[in-house]
């Protein structure tokens, strides 16, 4: 791969909540990236695999899975697997990672093995994106004390903003006792439905209370969306000219925008 001009900037996508658009926002970010010619790997850590199937990878596909990163069993360069998209690497997973958090659980610094297992992440990737699982459970914590940044999808449901108030608390722990550096890149509303009055009342909660961190661009809820995955694409592949396609487009663009700000490349 060529060499980029900084070390990866490492991103979790996280939120506690299942059903939110985690892993959706994972593979259509990072693919719009890579069509804005940037590198991206995406690491699935979420045993649901989902972002492993959404890219129509599967077990025969490959030896080593984030398991096997995490825990030391294999290096970065044996885990990750080329996809057929331009750019987009990744290091799927299987099921065999849900039992991670048991076999860490006893093991003095486990919070840190993500972290080391980067020691060897050397400046050929702008971006990594890390799937979290739904829960704040021994492997989102083990992504976010590896990362800089955080994205959170938050559906626009009312019960969503409970469990964001919950996340943001967690990350101020991890600030203070795990990862002093760790930072929210920004929160993205997904699933949104214009029609519904519902939706008009979280967007304007949401931004009323966390103003600028609430990316301008609001995914929609698109059927082609849902349908990607099941053909194994990100609906940027799947559906270039849909809604949902030109959604995430605007929102690499935002992310873009906002990494040259701050004067990230």
């Amino acid at each position: 791969m060529d060499t980029v001009l900084r070390k990866a900037k490492i991103i979790s996508i996280v939120n506690q909540k299942g059903g939110v658009g985690k892993t959706t926002t994972t593979m259509n970010l990072a693919t719009a990236l890579c069509a804005m010619q940037k590198k991206v790997l995406i690491i699935d850590l979420d045993p649901q695999s989902n972002s492993t199937s959404g890219l129509g990878i599967r077990n025969k596909d490959f030896k080593a899975s984030s398991y096997d990163f995490l825990i030391g069993s294999a290096s970065l360069a044996e885990s990750v697997l080329e996809t057929p998209i331009p750019n987009l690497s990744m290091i799927p997973t299987t099921m065999d990672l849900s039992g991670a958090e048991i076999e860490l659980a006893t093991v003095e610094n486990k919070e840190y093995y993500l972290k080391n297992a980067f020691a060897s992440l050397q400046e050929q990737f702008d971006y990594v994106f890390i799937d979290c699982p739904p829960s704040l459970g021994l492997l989102t914590l083990n992504a976010l004390v590896a990362s800089d940044e955080i994205i959170i999808p938050l559906q626009c449901e009312y019960f969503a903003l409970e469990g964001l108030s919950h996340l943001m608390n967690t990350i101020k722990t991890i600030n203070v006792s795990l990862n002093k550096n760790l930072t929210v890149k920004g929160i993205i509303l997904t699933m949104y439905d214009s029609r519904n009055n519902l939706s008009k009342l979280i967007n304007e909660d949401v931004r009323r209370h966390y103003g600028n961190t609430v990316y301008k661009t609001i995914i929609p809820r698109n059927v082609k969306i849902s349908e990607a995955p099941s053909h194994g694409y990100p609906v940027i592949v799947y559906d270039p000219n849909c809604v949902g396609s030109r959604s995430y487009i605007d929102l690499a663009s935002e992310v873009i925008l906002q990494d040259t700000k701050n004067k990230t490349y």
